[in-house]
């Protein structure tokens, strides 16, 4: 019986390969949350802490979907994140990842995404923000919070999921540690605190009256992050020196203004000024971008980096 002798130079490129491929997967920045408590600890204030990065639907780069798993997974290729995503309903009321009511921006289908049963939404594939067909099916969000344990945070935005088939959802899959809520408001939070008292948010806090509304409804501000809104401005100020005071990290999202600047150096610039505002937390279309722009706030010593690891 004949032994083959696989070719030194195909064995070689097979070592590589190999080598590459470990290579890879160990540079994927991951989040090491165990429990709600731990999720409440990152996202903490502490003055002169690390600023955290958070991708808005995952992220938007050329050949990658917003809000695919794919796309999160490109993201903790080049930093570590947390990711905004947009929970809806099918037809048949199975919860999958859409921004829009609608198909055309983001797929390949056509019409309301709500006249489509899921196994209809199967054959359809996600486009990139070019408009690009990528090979990428529309995830379920089941799938996404099996994939994001022991890996990252995913924020749930508020579309047309009812919050009690959201907290079930959570509830089915254990997943208090690692998945929290956008509210638009405290009597969402109350709710959801009423199912789950560890629940942890992501608050609409943009003015002084909103945060009176959650002030007065108790909601514990060590268990949220606050939207403070999309600007940089004098008024953030008070906002900042509220909350932090409380223990609440504040978050300005790019998404819909700086990360809408023509040129890099214009969006870098607009990014270290949301850090040196005072913002923890930069949410971005453009994450990868963003987080390089301020890495000096993000790389700083902290003993938040107990929660940072590679995967």
């Amino acid at each position: 019986m004949k032994t083959k002798i696989l070719n030194p130079l195909i064995f070689s490129a097979l070592l590589l390969a190999g080598s590459l491929s470990v290579t890879a997967q160990e540079k994927m920045n991951v989040l090491k949350i165990k429990s709600p408590q731990d999720l409440h600890a990152l996202f903490k204030y502490a003055e002169n802490d690390i600023m955290l990065i958070a991708g808005h639907r995952g992220g938007m780069v050329k050949g990658f979907p917003e809000n695919s798993i794919a796309t999160f997974e490109n993201t903790l290729r080049h930093t570590p994140a947390f990711f905004e995503i947009d929970p809806r309903l099918t037809k048949d009321s199975v919860m999958v990842l859409m921004h829009d009511a609608t198909l055309d921006r983001t797929t390949t289908g056509k019409g309301k995404l709500s006249d489509y049963t899921y196994e209809e939404l199967k054959k359809f594939r996600l486009k990139d923000s070019e408009g690009n067909v990528t090979d990428f099916p529309i995830p379920t969000l089941s799938e996404v919070i099996e994939w994001a344990r022991g890996k990252t945070v995913v924020n749930l935005d508020h579309k047309d999921v009812p919050l009690a088939m959201t907290a079930a959802l959570i509830k089915k899959h254990k997943a208090d540690a690692f998945v929290m809520l956008t509210v638009h408001s405290a009597a969402e939070a109350k709710y959801y605190l009423s199912q789950n008292k560890n629940h942890t948010f992501s608050a609409f806090i943009r003015n002084m009256k909103e945060y009176e509304d959650y002030e007065k409804a108790g909601v514990p501000f060590t268990q949220m992050i606050a939207y403070i809104g999309p600007h940089v401005k004098p008024e953030n100020k008070q906002l900042y020196a509220l909350l932090n005071k409380k223990g609440t990290m504040c978050m300005i999202s790019a998404a819909s203004s700086y990360d809408k600047l023509k040129t890099a150096e214009e969006r870098k610039a607009a990014y270290i000024a949301i850090a040196k505002d005072g913002a923890s937390i930069l949410e971005s279309d453009l994450p990868i971008e963003a987080a390089e722009a301020v890495k000096e706030y993000t790389q700083k010593p902290s003993p938040k980096q107990k929660f940072f690891g590679k995967k």
